[in-house]
């Protein structure tokens, strides 16, 4: 049994993974850390064997999410937290978000977190936003952090999984689900995690297909948590109108590809909240009305409407 286990997932990052792993090493508490290579082969696993005080576990290359899972199997943590090879956490962070979570008996410790970019070396911290409804504000009421910034009780989340099916935005699901919890919250007051920009492929950051394929799976995951929270009776105006807001431009960028998948979206949005003003210009608006929003996203394509 340990403080804190912390889990982190890698293929094929052993240029960034031991700053990740030296950044769990943490004075003042017992921090197990999880690392799952999910079939490396740039010697990541050779690496971790020569790491004596983490747990290494090798799996195929199924994906981030098994990975996920298969640590989670193994974790003995009073409370846990996920991090992704390319990032760091913060010093100090895990006593600090640990003690916070011991004196006050809160399920999860929030925190904001600090980008660091790799080819300027700048660093922007993002401090945490308060909200008194922590699912209006994860559906996108104000700015939500990054859950790799939170320590989370163990026994929270030891039955959400991270779904293979929302692969893309897998971290957004997971929240969510966390949120409808009614977990009670405490605040870390300083940037619990770095995370990394760099010139290399992140999941987060994709192009062509994959892109779209993002945005719908964003789309899905916000139909899927609204379903859920309407069934419960817990669907509220505001929490309706945090969704559209994150919704709206997701939807209007997957119409460029896809139109008329899009234009159903939008007809939800409105059934949502019939008093949704789209935060376009009026000729937009007027013309949303007049030939609909798939058509009228056609012919933006084409250039129209560019006055």
């Amino acid at each position: 049994m340990s403080d804190i286990s912390v889990v982190i997932p890698t293929y094929n990052r052993l240029w960034s993974l031991p700053q990740a792993v030296d950044s769990c090493r943490s004075a003042g508490c017992d921090v197990e850390i999880i690392v799952v290579d999910d079939g490396s082969t740039d010697g990541t696993w050779e690496w971790l064997q020569s790491q004596s005080d983490l747990v290494a576990i090798r799996t195929e290359n199924w994906g981030k999410d098994w990975a996920v899972q298969r640590a989670m199997e193994s974790a003995s943590g009073d409370y846990v937290r996920f991090l992704d090879s390319d990032d760091w956490l913060t010093p100090q962070a895990n006593r600090d978000q640990l003690d916070i979570a011991r004196q006050t008996g809160a399920d999860i410790v929030v925190a904001g977190y600090a980008d660091h970019d790799d080819t300027t070396g700048a660093r922007q911290v993002n401090e945490w936003v308060d909200s008194d409804d922590f699912i209006a504000q994860q559906l996108g009421e104000v700015w939500s952090s990054h859950y790799s910034a939170f320590l989370f009780r163990r026994d929270l989340v030891r039955d959400i999984p991270h779904r293979q099916d929302f692969a893309l935005r897998d971290d957004r699901l997971f929240i969510l689900e966390v949120a409808m919890r009614k977990p009670q919250l405490a605040v870390y007051r300083q940037p619990g995690f770095v995370h990394r920009r760099h010139g290399r492929e992140r999941l987060q950051y994709t192009a062509g297909f994959k892109r779209d394929l993002g945005y719908w799976t964003y789309i899905s995951i916000y139909r899927k948590v609204l379903a859920m929270l309407e069934a419960r009776g817990e669907l509220t105006l505001r929490r309706k109108r945090a969704a559209i807001g994150v919704l709206w431009p997701n939807v209007r960028t997957f119409a460029k590809a896809y139109p008329a998948e899009a234009a159903e979206i939008v007809d939800w949005i409105y059934r949502l909240d019939p008093e949704f003003k789209p935060p376009v210009r009026p000729v937009l608006t007027l013309a949303y009305r007049v030939l609909g929003f798939a058509t009228t996203e056609r012919l933006l394509r084409l250039g129209a409407f560019w006055r």
